[in-house]
């Protein structure tokens, strides 16, 4: 064996001891802590422990609870729309929709057949309102904020055409007739 086999060799054999004293030294340091936490954790069982509340504690939580769920309720179901005839000026139907945490009004009227121009002010500053969309008719517009932007269209046919954000968290309706 030549010189610098014999190094290579023996550098070897020394950087494998120390990564198999390494390892056994690493399995004895996780060995002894688990041993130590196991030895201080309390006894598990299958059973839940039951944690007694007072009864007036437990009835306002319900009644929370409940009155949340029936405010929610009322808000996405039964809360009542605010609808506005667009007037007609000059043969263009025209109306402003304050945008500020949701539409008012969020229904118009308008008459078929006649220009619609729509007139959106945003005054809420949350990116949720900073596009109106109304895709039966192609439209998808940027508010800018605190600005009137107009929005125009000609429906052509009688019906019910939904208007919302960006996200369609917040809705209107333009009722043709």
């Amino acid at each position: 064996m030549h010189a610098d086999e014999r190094r290579w060799n023996g550098w070897l054999v020394a950087r494998c001891q120390r990564y198999i004293v390494g390892t056994v030294i690493s399995l004895g340091f996780l060995l002894g802590f688990t041993g130590v936490a196991s030895a201080q954790m309390p006894e598990q069982t299958n059973e839940f422990r039951r944690i007694e509340q007072p009864i007036g504690l437990k009835t306002a939580v319900t009644l929370g609870g409940l009155g949340l769920i029936g405010a929610e309720l009322w808000w996405f179901l039964f809360s009542k729309t605010r609808s506005q005839k667009a007037e007609n000026t000059h043969g263009v139907q025209e109306l402003t929709i304050n945008v500020d945490g949701g539409y008012a009004p969020d229904r118009i009227i308008v008459k078929s057949g006649q220009l619609v121009r729509l007139n959106f002010l945003r005054k809420d500053p949350s990116s949720c309102l900073e596009k109106v969309l109304i895709p039966d008719f192609h439209i998808a517009q940027d508010l800018a904020l605190n600005n009137i932007t107009p929005i125009e269209f000609i429906p052509e046919k009688p019906g019910q055409y939904q208007f919302t954000c960006g996200m369609n968290m917040f809705r209107g309706v333009v009722e043709v007739q």
